[in-house]
């Protein structure tokens, strides 16, 4: 049996993220999703959604992490030379501008359909996006991106930020009334993420220090104490809340192990990012990546959902985006200090990706597999985004330093153009 496939031959020596064949099959899938992701955009505000041929869906519904994820992944391919990537950051920072910012009350309403508001809450999750979003259309040289930068970043300070714990709160009514007492993990782990890209866009060390105090609580103090896993709910005080369960593809109970795969390579980002200072940083980091790897890996392959917190199987959905998370975290790993098992677990997981997730014909990955290893529609419908997947692609081909951007904009030409 051939060990030879289109996105690299198990076989060969040496390591993939070298392979001529397989950077060449990333940039070509990369290309792919943008090109499909390309019919998001409307004549009218907002953008589609997309079925899995890439027809618009009737639902004008829109959230405002498709919004920001979609600005910051055609900044992503504007910076490596994607043309018409500018379409498309400048439709979404139009919207997020004139739209989905609240022009009483200040912040940024989570779901809009049109001109029309659908869900007037104030998320912490999606006002870092928006953080991340504007941090990379500035990097991507976008006029309007310093605006939206400077607004976000000081709702963020000044409604989210908790100065004693250091960390974000979560949620407010439109009116910035209190919503809820939940304190959570996801907003963080993404927060970390938009914090360290707009330090590499402004060189502000206020945001890079408040990435380190997220990092030094949940992979520094949190995980350690709880045998590398990490919990996804707290209560006010950030005590964990082990009986919290909400919705179950934003808030599930227990551990999400494809959050300590994003969470392992920031870490990682940040020690870069701070001058790799911290001499323990990369043995946590690879502790929280290799952990999720051991517990979360189901027999027929793909990663379970969600664990309980012994790392017991709890949801065994087989989403594509912890694939796709758990690439950019190995392929870090094998930028900084490779070993052989890293190669390994790298070349397993795009092999299960091309064979399961990808679609190499219409463009995009298919976002779930059933018990058979065949697409399934039991949460999303269509192909809901592009972020994950573009990054899986990206963040293997983008050189040292480990920044995210920076690691892109410091090869030697554009690998889209």
């Amino acid at each position: 049996m051939s060990t030879q496939s289109a996105v690299g031959d198990l076989s060969a020596p040496g390591a993939w993220l070298e392979d001529a064949g397989h950077q060449a099959y990333l940039v070509a899938d990369a290309r792919r999703q943008l090109d499909f992701f390309a019919g998001s955009l409307r004549a009218g505000p907002g953008f589609y959604t997309l079925d899995a041929a890439g027809r618009p869906l009737p639902d004008d519904k829109q959230e405002l992490h498709t919004t920001t994820r979609l600005v910051h992944s055609y900044a992503l391919a504007h910076i490596c030379g994607y043309a018409g990537a500018d379409r498309m950051i400048d439709h979404g920072i139009a919207y997020l501008s004139r739209h989905h910012r609240d022009q009483i009350h200040g912040g940024y309403l989570w779901a809009l359909s049109g001109d029309t508001v659908a869900d007037d809450r104030k998320l912490a999750y999606g006002h870092v996006f928006v953080l991340l979003a504007a941090a990379s259309a500035k990097l991507a040289g976008h006029p309007a991106a310093d605006a939206l930068l400077s607004d976000v970043a000081e709702v963020l300070d000044q409604r989210f930020w908790e100065a004693e714990p250091k960390r974000f709160a979560d949620e407010w009514n439109r009116d910035w009334t209190p919503f809820s007492t939940y304190r959570g993990m996801n907003a963080n782990m993404h927060g970390v993420e938009a914090l360290l890209t707009a330090y590499e866009a402004t060189g502000e060390t206020v945001f890079l220090d408040r990435a380190g105090h997220i990092l030094d609580f949940f992979v520094g103090e949190v995980a350690p104490a709880e045998g590398w896993r990490l919990p996804e709910h707290y209560t006010e005080r950030w005590q964990i809340d082990r009986s919290y369960a909400g919705d179950p593809m934003f808030r599930p109970a227990g551990t999400t192990p494809g959050h300590s795969f994003e969470l392992g390579r920031l870490m990682l980002q940040h020690w870069d990012l701070a001058g790799q200072r911290d001499m323990g940083a990369p043995t946590r980091a690879r502790t929280l990546i290799e952990r999720a790897l051991a517990d979360a890996w189901l027999p027929d392959g793909g990663f379970a959902y969600t664990l309980d917190f012994d790392g017991k199987v709890a949801m065994g959905n087989r989403f594509w985006w912890p694939v796709t998370e758990a690439i950019g975290a190995v392929a870090t790993l094998v930028k900084l200090d490779a070993r052989d098992a890293d190669e390994h677990w790298y070349r397993r997981l795009w092999g299960f990706a091309q064979a399961h997730f990808i679609d190499e014909t219409c463009g995009g990955w298919y976002p779930e597999i059933d018990g058979n290893g065949q697409v399934t529609r039991s949460i999303f419908t269509g192909k809901p985004d592009i972020y994950h997947a573009l990054q899986a692609c990206l963040l293997p081909l983008g050189a040292l330093p480990l920044g995210h951007v920076a690691g892109l904009k410091k090869l030697p030409a554009p690998l889209l153009s």
